[in-house]
Order: structure tokens, then sequence, then C-alpha cells
């Protein structure tokens, strides 16, 4: 096992990682911006390193900085928590090129699956279900016209790179595909450096749905069932559940025995999320993130697994130890994504937080790195918190997220704390019927837009 463990993050997730290793007998070290030199990961940290000032290239993407935090203070593995240089293969090159562990997967499948048109070929060939669209890259726009032909409107045409929604539009007519394509591939360019683009299907009506799984990479591989993370604006995901309103236990498996096998096949280690369409009672592959994601929590609470502790495990060489046969998933959790957003504008409102109350009580996690007195920083994420409630059903989940909600007092700045409050009230999601278009709809509608 680790003698030490750096924390190459800030935050929550560095919070969570850190309390992972104290109770494994971890040491571990913290490393900071000068802008979060007071931040409650730091304050909590065995050491702690400041790697540099606040902007992120400067500090928090700073290899060499964090490299060097790494040796000088004995680590021996880096664990990158979700973000920044999580999915970075020529970062998990260069730490264990310095003879220190990566917490993650291995730098050719963060390569693999980063480049949106490889993983979509490796799923292929594994026979993983695809959205209808291009073979790989559209390099021309007489092509693009050509495949939205042959798919038929409307389509996305996606970066290749990157992710979080950037370097995606939609053609809805032949009409659209011109500027569709040239805006996607000058969004990518400008926000991942490549502007390489595919082309997709356009599904209508469908739902969000991903499959966690762990692998030590000596063919031991499982799931721990999917979330459902459908609940999104601007591709960006606000609220997640596990397992989905909309899923069967039959339609789980079946999900999970392809997963599982795909991964087998390619020698896969350490935690990863693949991320589906699902319409009509089909799947179809869009993605897979290689690390800890955001939503990791609604899984941990229903099947019992601390994720990151199985994550730290496999890095040491440990084996998974367990099968598919041994995962029991219970009952039925939800998380709030909480941000220093206004409500109704989403803009961020960073600033100083003058009080603040989390909830409690039975079922009730609160994943944040906020404490009355602290400064919300503007350079970083607006998401400061997460609210996981967990329950024996889907309905008692509603009514005790409803309670959490009402208790949880964030005074000083905005939050979308009353977006969500809102939100859990609509008989559309307490029926489960939201699809991914459902939430810009909602805000649509409950919230004008500012004169």
């Amino acid at each position: 096992m680790f003698h030490k463990v750096l924390i190459a993050n800030r935050g929550e997730i560095a919070l969570r990682i850190q309390r992972a290793c104290r109770e494994m007998g971890i040491p571990s070290v913290a490393v900071h911006s000068t802008a979060d030199a007071e931040a409650m990961h730091v304050r909590l940290a065995d050491e702690s390193v400041c790697i540099g000032p606040a902007p992120v290239r400067e500090s928090y993407l700073n290899m060499p900085s964090i490299l060097s935090a790494a040796l000088i203070t004995g680590a021996d593995a880096i664990h990158p928590g979700y973000g920044f240089l999580s999915e970075n293969a020529d970062f998990a090159e260069m730490v264990e090129a310095h003879g220190l562990a990566f917490i993650g997967p291995a730098p050719e499948h963060i390569r693999m699956m980063g480049d949106k048109i490889a993983a979509k070929t490796t799923m292929a060939r594994l026979k993983v279900p695809l959205v209808p669209g291009s073979d790989g890259e559209v390099q021309s726009l007489e092509e693009a016209r050509a495949v939205a032909a042959s798919v038929g409107y409307p389509v996305l045409v996606k970066a290749a790179a990157g992710g979080g929604g950037r370097g995606m539009k939609v053609a809805t007519d032949p009409a659209g595909i011109e500027e569709a394509w040239r805006v996607a591939r000058a969004e990518a360019k400008a926000a991942f450096g490549n502007d390489a683009v595919y082309l997709e299907k356009y599904l209508d009506r469908p739902r969000h749905i991903e499959l966690q799984v762990l692998a030590d990479g000596e063919g031991d591989v499982v799931h721990f069932g999917e979330r459902d993370c459908s609940l999104q604006r601007r591709h960006q995901k606000l609220l997640e559940e596990a397992g989905s309103p909309a899923l069967t236990p039959a339609e789980r498996e079946r999900l999970g025995a392809v997963v599982t096998a795909a991964l087998r096949e390619i020698g896969y280690r350490n935690a990863g999320t693949l991320e589906f369409l699902y319409q009509d009672g089909q799947f179809a592959f869009i993605e897979m993130n290689t690390r800890l994601q955001v939503e990791h929590p609604v899984t941990e609470m229903v099947a019992g697994v601390d994720l990151v502790r199985e994550q730290i495990r496999i890095a040491a060489g440990e084996p998974l130890g367990y099968g598919q046969a041994d995962i029991r998933l219970s009952g039925h959790a939800i998380e709030c994504r909480i941000n220093a957003e206004d409500p109704e504008t989403f803009l961020p409102v960073p600033g100083r937080v003058s009080a603040y109350h989390a909830p409690g009580g039975l079922g009730v996690r609160v994943d944040s790195a906020l404490y009355a007195g602290c400064e919300v920083p503007p350079y970083y994420d607006s998401m400061v918190a997460k609210l996981i409630v967990h329950a024996p059903d889907r309905p008692a989940a509603i009514a005790r997220l409803r309670r959490a909600l009402d208790e949880f007092a964030v005074i000083g700045i905005k939050t979308t704390l009353p977006l969500h409050r809102r939100i859990i009230d609509d008989p559309e999601f307490q029926a489960g019927t939201y699809t991914i278009h459902w939430l810009e709809k909602f805000v649509g509608r409950g919230n004008p837009p500012p004169a």
C-alpha cells in the first residue's frame, strides 16, 4: 500500500480523497493555489504545498509544480480527482516516469477514450451499441452534408476532444449543417486546441444513462449499476439518480454485461464510467470518462462501496477481490449539484459565505468544502457542494431530499438551491418521465430571461 498520496485537486473532491486516505491510514498532501490558501482541503491536510497563483494553468494544471510537490514531500502516488489533469494522458505518463503511481487508468486508455472518435471506433469493435453517425472525423462540409443526409436530420456535430457541452451544435435541416459544422469546429479549436469533429444522429427524447465500473487490469471487471444524469442544462449535469427511473433490472444487466465484457477485452484498470443515450429501449454509447465522476456518491450510497478506496487499492496493485455476483444494490439515491450561481440567470456568484448550515439526518450526505467565512473564488468551477440522499425507494428519497434542501443554508452568496427545490416539486420529475431536454424547458418556464 502507498505511504503517502498527493491529491492534485481542490475543493470537495480533494476533501473526499483526503478522507478516504485517512480512513486507510495513508497520509495525504494537499496542493493549492494562492487563492486557496485558506481552503478547507488545505486546512485539514496532513501537509500542503502552494503550487502557484490563482489561474489554473499556473497552479492546478501546472504539471511540473505538482510533480515537484509530490517529490519534495515524499509522496509515492498521485490522485487527480476529476477535472483538471484527471484525464490527461501526458500527466499520467509523467507521474509514472517519475516513479510514482497514478491513481487512475493506464495512460493508453486515457488517451484512447479521451478522443471520442477513437473511443467510438474501439467500442464499435467491441460490439458496444453506438449512436448512428460518421465512422470517424468529418473533415469537410461536403462530408458533413453526406453523413447528415445518410443518418437523417436532426444531427449533432460534436468535438472529438474535450467535453462539457463545448464544441456541440445541432443542425435541424440541410440549411443549418454548414453553420453547425463551422461553429462546432471553431469552439473545439478554441476550447481544446483540436478542431476535429464527428457527426451523430440527434435523438429527440433520450435519457442520459451512465454505468460505473471498476477493473483491476487482470481480468476482473464489475459494474455498480446505472446513474440517470438526464437533468442537464447546456450539457452540464445538475441532478443525478441511482438507479434510473426509466430502466428495468433486465436492461441494467444487459448493459452491464456488454460493458464489462468490453473493458475486460481491452484490459482496463481502475474506475471508469461509460455514458449512453437511452431511447425506446435501446442504448447507444456516446463516451467514456476515465476517472472518478462528480456524481459518484449516488453509486456509493446504493452499492455500499467506497469508490475512492477501491481506486487506491487497485492502483497499489491489489486485486479487485470480488465479482459481479457480490454486488448488491439497495434503495435509491439522488444528488443535487449546488452551484454558486444566480438561480435565474445562472451567472457565477463568487464571494464570501457569511453563514453556512448543512442538512443532516438519516440517509443525508453533503460533500462540500464550504464553511462560514470562507471565500468562493472566481477562478474555478462554480460547484460548491453536493447534497446526496439515500432511501429505500425513489418516493422516499424525494421526500428526504425535499426536507434536506429546506434545511440547507448558504448565506452571503447566491446558489442554485432554490432551483433544486422547484425541480423536485415538479410532477414530471416526481413521475420520472424527464429526458435530457426537459430541464432547458423547465428553466425557461419558471425563469424568464432578464431584461
